[in-house]
């Protein structure tokens, strides 16, 4: 007999059982801990609370340090430059509308929209809905937290580089052994410094542009809602949806500092800023390719299009001087030591998985169409404006990949969307008649409305769905379950075979190996023949010989599957049936051969 173990919605803490008696077997298994008394569970919420402290405190701490970095960073060598405003400055102060511009009520509309979605992506912070790729962050967090000089490969029990060992990952593990915090915990973090990091970049940006005050609440909304009437979600894509459930994804927090450095650079451009800036700069712009190597390619064209799209042309000493970011930038790409940042380049396999970006493209980006309207106008009145010269380096590099069947360069869309959606806000808010304000306001406000509406499943990964609409509960998301009910038995170290999508996704998050990884997986060698030997154990026709060889192969301890998907029967002298989770699957202890 065993027990059916239930699902706690909660996955904060790593490797604590939930209180359920052990199965009855032939053999004795590990035994969970009995039901914690009141005084256990006094400590226990105190350990939370203190946890949850530490965590909000290390997520305000290391924002604030790096907007303090990135104050001192260009205010303290800009200040000490004595070169005039550029033109394009004065040009850019002199076509911004009042500070005042626009009613109040309007920009209060504005500010209380993004106070509203800012609440909603806190509460997905604190909830961590599990979906995508959350399982394979909290995976490689678990191994820096373990070794965080040798971590292995973070899927399977090999030691291997892997390119999820990003700098950001790196800081995340060293923070989890320094303060004792979990995965979870670090990625809650993560999550809330991606967040202030994204708002404080998209308003220092959009400030380059206009200073209008409603600009910035604008653009941020516009890069969260104008996308189409289908919903679209992909890591380094920033609808709300996608937002959601990938905030707390090294791929926000790369192109969350995109902003940052777009905006950075423009004023180094028009200051003319000193040698330290430029080579901060080319750090910065590394940090963000080893973050993300695709947000990281339309951090470079956004930096493409400023620098080609500045007035006046930028003078031979700025030219000089980002020649050297560059090439100290490179130096850091070369020396990363986690992993082998040029060897990504001519990688195959990731082409099929993204070939569904390509599909469905008008109900994708259909408000996107907006933004290019609005950037044709930009293109009118300066061909090399930055949002323009961005847009068309983004636009190319998906169109070749559509024509060319290299779906995987389609992850650089957002390099066309979101020049288009920033053009889309700052062309609210210019000047012009007032005809043409109102039916930009107008095109745009609509679009927003509809966008909302495409994004309002969201609020499924932080309300129950009986607690919503019968209208909004059709459109609502849901998290997947997680595999916190195998902890009493699988430990750190543990090796698991299955077959199951979400299982080879999200065990790894708690400490155990997968026979095959739930990824592709470029510096894995053996990754093909890790996949044969799991379909080999699971095959309908395999002999119990090879079914026993495949499980010791790769030294399987443990097997994650429904009763209908294959493998040894139950009752076989190799296993014992330990547990049975929320969805009917069944966790099987290897036991000899």
């Amino acid at each position: 007999m065993h027990r059916r173990v239930g699902c706690p919605s909660d996955t904060t803490t790593l490797h604590k059982p939930a209180a359920v008696s052990a199965p009855a077997s032939a053999e004795p298994s590990p035994r969970p801990p009995a039901q914690e008394s009141g005084t256990d569970r006094l400590c226990r919420i105190r350990k939370q609370i203190t946890k949850f402290t530490l965590a909000v405190g290390s997520g305000v701490g290391v924002s604030f340090v790096l907007s303090a970095c990135r104050t001192w960073f260009f205010q303290h060598h800009e200040d000490r430059h004595d070169a005039p405003p550029s033109t394009a400055a004065r040009h850019a102060s002199a076509a911004a509308p009042a500070v005042g511009a626009g009613t109040a009520s309007a920009h209060a509309g504005l500010r209380t929209a993004i106070v509203l979605i800012a609440a909603l992506l806190l509460l997905t912070i604190a909830r961590l809905p599990w979906s995508g790729d959350l399982g394979l962050h909290a995976a490689t967090i678990e191994r820096l937290r373990h070794d965080l000089l040798s971590p292995g490969n973070p899927m399977v029990d090999a030691n291997t580089a892997s390119p999820y060992y990003s700098p950001w990952m790196v800081l995340l593990g060293a923070l989890a052994k320094l303060t004792g915090l979990g995965p979870f915990m670090m990625l809650r973090i993560s999550g809330m410094v991606s967040l202030v990091l994204l708002c404080t970049g998209v308003w220092q940006f959009t400030r380059t542009f206009t200073r209008h005050r409603s600009a910035p609440a604008l653009a941020i909304l516009c890069l969260l809602l104008l996308w189409g009437p289908h919903f679209v979600a992909w890591s380094g894509f920033l609808g709300l949806g996608s937002l959601a459930l990938t905030i707390s994804y090294p791929s926000t927090f790369a192109l969350a500092l995109a902003f940052h450095l777009w905006s950075l650079l423009t004023k180094a451009v028009r200051a003319r800023a000193t040698w330290s800036v430029f080579l901060g700069l080319g750090l910065m712009w590394a940090a963000i390719l080893l973050c993300h190597q695709f947000s990281g390619v339309v951090a470079t064209f956004g930096a493409l299009g400023v620098l080609l799209g500045a007035r006046p042309w930028p003078v031979r000493e700025t030219w000089l001087r980002l020649s050297g970011g560059l090439v100290v930038g490179l130096a850091l790409l070369t020396a990363w030591p986690y992993y082998s940042f040029f060897s990504l380049f001519g990688t195959g396999g990731l082409d099929g998985i993204h070939r569904s970006l390509y599909r469905d493209l008008p109900l994708r980006y259909a408000f996107v169409l907006i933004g290019v309207v609005a950037l044709a106008l930009r293109a009118h009145r300066n061909r090399r404006d930055p949002l323009v010269v961005f847009f068309a380096f983004g636009a190319l590099v998906v169109a070749a990949g559509a024509a060319s069947g290299h779906w995987s360069w389609g992850r650089v869309l957002p390099a066309a969307v979101i020049p288009a959606q920033l053009a889309t806000a700052l062309a609210a808010v210019e000047k012009g008649t007032r005809f043409a304000r109102t039916i930009c306001a107008g095109v745009t406000g609509t679009a927003l409305l509809f966008g909302a509406w495409t994004q309002a499943g969201t609020l499924g990964y932080v309300v129950r769905g009986d607690a919503l609409p019968k209208v909004l509960e059709r459109k609502m998301l849901t998290p997947w379950a997680d595999y916190r009910w195998i902890t009493p038995w699988v430990k750190y170290g543990d090796t698991v075979i299955t077959k199951n999508y979400f299982a080879s996704r999200m065990v790894p998050a708690y400490g155990a190996y997968t026979v095959a990884p739930g990824y592709p997986d470029f510096f894995l060698s053996d990754e093909r023949k890790r996949r044969k030997t799991v379909e080999r154990y699971f095959a309908p026709g395999a002999t119990r010989a090879d079914r026993i060889d495949a499980l010791h192969r790769y030294h399987a301890k443990w097997i994650i599957q429904t009763r209908s998907e294959g493998g040894l029967p139950e009752g076989d002298q190799a296993l014992r049936e330990t547990a049975v989770g929320p969805t009917g699957q069944v966790l099987y202890k290897v036991v000899g051969r």
